[in-house]
């Protein structure tokens, strides 16, 4: 066995509270190097009365490692424990010290989760796990109230500049809230509505005022209402990193300069503010003079913002905040912004604008979840570039998996286009099956999924600007059968918790193809995705057992009392002691599972594009459970276990 491949350390997603009373451990190896892995687990104060051994699953794997996991609910809510893996007939043991053949006498150099302190415990709102999000670039999704557009605002459809104006608005939104709700959208993510001279809005000039442009205040609040009303959540952008040149502290600083009062609110590297060879004298978003960066540490500039958070949660009901550029600004601000939103709402949703490794903002002081775009970068790759083959995929997916605590997985904002990226059917060279793929993954991946308005419609759109189109409502314009596609499948997703669950395992990743097969429980419900993301035919054989083992579950960690352990002591060592409970665990799993079975089993066809497999049709595995699937280029099937 490779001992430098094997890691763990006792925080962040290797060991973590997923509740008030779960430990989930995870720990590496080098991949196809260990068959076997146990966690050996105990209370550190009563060692001799609660030691077991307990097998852990294979969470996943990438093209470098495995990953293996397992959950315990100890009897006093701290844990001390080691790994021991197993490579044929060879064993290692690996605590926090060392590595070692034999089993210490005593756990002092084990690995120590101390204790299962309820402020520490991470979780994100319930709510968002089963959600699906629609994203509204507001300026161009629909013109409700023409009396609110701009002087120079232009036909509706028109082409998109950095700086021209269509007159979208809140009036609009409100219009066609019913094809939001006949699609299954229940939450929305407003890129910004404050006012602003951009038609973008990243340059905020008042965080307290909704643009004239969009609306008011209130028009928000009857916008917000009629949402809460069905059921739709709602998501604003908060732009604190940088305001706006016209942000009424940053005129001042610019007409008074050090004497002014809000001079200490920016980072000035040299008065006066001004731009030398397109570099402006103070920090900004990347390089641009319209937007200066905000000193999050002032506490002034804090308590305004901190104000903005609440007001916008408690007067006006919105349901959480987008954070752009979320990691320039310092931890400590979002440490106490954090404290400020969930004082007001427990529930609100924390999205942080994030485009790489997020571990050190998800450990529960701060963002909820992260916009998903290792999730973007690894489906784009597959589905509508064709840069990696399907095992590539599955790696990059097993990494994903690996890389967060569950409660972070369940609650991820996973995307695939945006305001600030090329359009989804554009990245797929405007091939719809392609794009139907892509959008079938992401609807069946834990996480919760986001829509980019007009995307259901068939709207293409290059780089920003050209993915700022317009809207298009007219329905001869429209690709409607692409806009069924996208009703059913976030249909789908609703109605079938396992596609909402963490339980992901690749059933088939092919190595020379596009085919990929994956399963995903919950709660006894079994469903299998298959797919062929090339445009050539081709048949897949999978191999489906018509009972698994049982969907994991924690395991309690028994006390067996101070009188039983003293007197086990005084026969036996420790090391026996662990030997025997390894035995009583080994025997308990077996009972509560159920042995993978290589009989016929039954499966319900809920979703295909297959001609010759038709929804709600019955397919049949034969005695040795496999099943061939003869898959359309681009083609797929879902199926359930009957």
């Amino acid at each position: 066995m490779l001992l430098e491949a094997m890691y763990h350390r006792p925080k962040q997603n290797w060991a973590y509270a997923y509740d008030g009373q779960t430990i989930h451990l995870r720990v590496r190896s080098k991949r196809n190097d260990v068959t076997r892995v146990e966690a050996i687990v105990g209370d550190k104060y009563a060692w001799n009365q609660t030691i077991i051994s307990v097998d852990m699953r294979l969470l996943s794997s990438d093209e470098r490692f495995d990953y293996w996991e397992t959950s315990v609910k100890p009897p006093f809510r701290r844990l001390r424990y080691a790994f021991r893996f197993h490579s044929g007939e060879e064993t290692i043991i690996m605590t926090e010290k060392e590595f070692t053949r034999e089993l210490p006498d005593n756990p002092n150099t084990f690995f120590d989760f101390p204790f299962i302190n309820p402020v520490d415990v991470f979780e994100p709102p319930a709510w968002v796990k089963d959600a699906v999000f629609y994203q509204i670039f507001p300026e161009r999704f629909a013109n409700g109230k023409p009396s609110l557009d701009p002087d120079t605002v232009e036909p509706w459809g028109g082409k998109p500049t950095p700086s021209n104006f269509f007159g979208g608005d809140l009036q609009g939104v409100i219009d066609h809230l019913d094809h939001l709700s006949g699609l299954g959208i229940n939450a929305i993510y407003f890129t910004p509505l404050f006012e602003a001279t951009t038609n973008h809005k990243y340059d905020t000039q008042d965080y307290l005022k909704v643009d004239p442009q969009f609306g008011s205040n209130e028009k928000l609040k009857e916008l917000v209402d009629a949402c809460h009303k069905r059921g739709i959540r709602v998501l604003l952008d908060a732009v604190f990193n940088h305001s706006g040149r016209t942000f009424a502290p940053f005129v001042d600083a610019q007409k008074n300069g050090q004497k002014s009062k809000y001079a200490d609110w920016f980072h000035v590297r040299e008065w006066p503010l001004q731009v030398v060879d397109g570099v402006p004298s103070y920090d900004t978003f990347a390089f641009e003079p319209l937007m200066p960066k905000l000193n999050t540490e002032n506490p002034e500039v804090k308590a305004y913002l901190f104000e903005v958070a609440r007001y916008w949660i408690e007067e006006i009901g919105i349901d959480g905040w987008r954070l752009d550029v979320a990691n320039e600004v310092d931890h400590q601000f979002w440490r106490e912004f954090r404290q400020v939103v969930k004082s007001v709402n427990p529930e609100a949703y924390i999205l942080g604008e994030i485009w790489h490794d997020s571990m050190t903002w998800l450990q529960g002081d701060q963002f909820d979840a992260v916009m998903n775009y290792p999730f973007t970068n690894a489906v784009l790759d597959f589905f509508a570039y064709g840069t990696i083959n399907a095992s590539t995929f599955a790696h990059a997916i097993g990494t994903q998996l690996a890389a967060y605590p569950q409660q972070v997985t369940e609650a991820a904002f996973n995307l695939l286009d945006s305001h600030d990226t090329p359009r989804l059917l554009t990245i797929c060279e405007d091939n719809v099956d392609k794009l139907k793929l892509a959008a079938l993954f992401q609807f069946t991946y834990p996480g919760t999924p986001c829509v980019y308005y007009g995307d259901e419609v068939g709207m293409n759109g290059g780089g920003d600007p050209d993915c700022r189109k317009c809207m298009v409502w007219e329905e001869e314009d429209q690709d409607r059968e692409l806009l069924r596609f996208y009703q059913d499948t976030i249909g789908l997703r609703h109605n079938h918790e396992a596609l909402r669950s963490t339980e992901l395992a690749f059933t088939y990743a092919g190595q020379e193809d596009g085919l990929l097969a994956y399963e995903r429980r919950s709660d006894g419900e079994r469903i299998i995705i298959a797919l062929n993301a090339r445009e050539g035919a081709a048949t897949l054989a999978l191999s489906l057992p018509s009972a698994v083992t049982a969907d994991a579950l924690p395991l309690d960690i028994p006390f067996r009392g101070f009188a039983a352990a003293a007197e086990a002591a005084a026969d036996a060592a420790s090391t026996v002691a662990i030997e025997e409970a390894a035995v009583v665990v080994e025997a308990a799993s077996k009972a509560s599972s159920v042995p993978a079975s290589l009989s016929s089993s039954k499966w319900t066809v809920l979703h295909s594009n297959v001609g010759a497999i038709a929804k709600g049709s019955e397919l049949k595995t034969g005695e040795d459970a496999q099943l061939q699937l003869k898959l359309d280029g681009y083609g797929f099937v879902v199926l359930k276990q009957k």
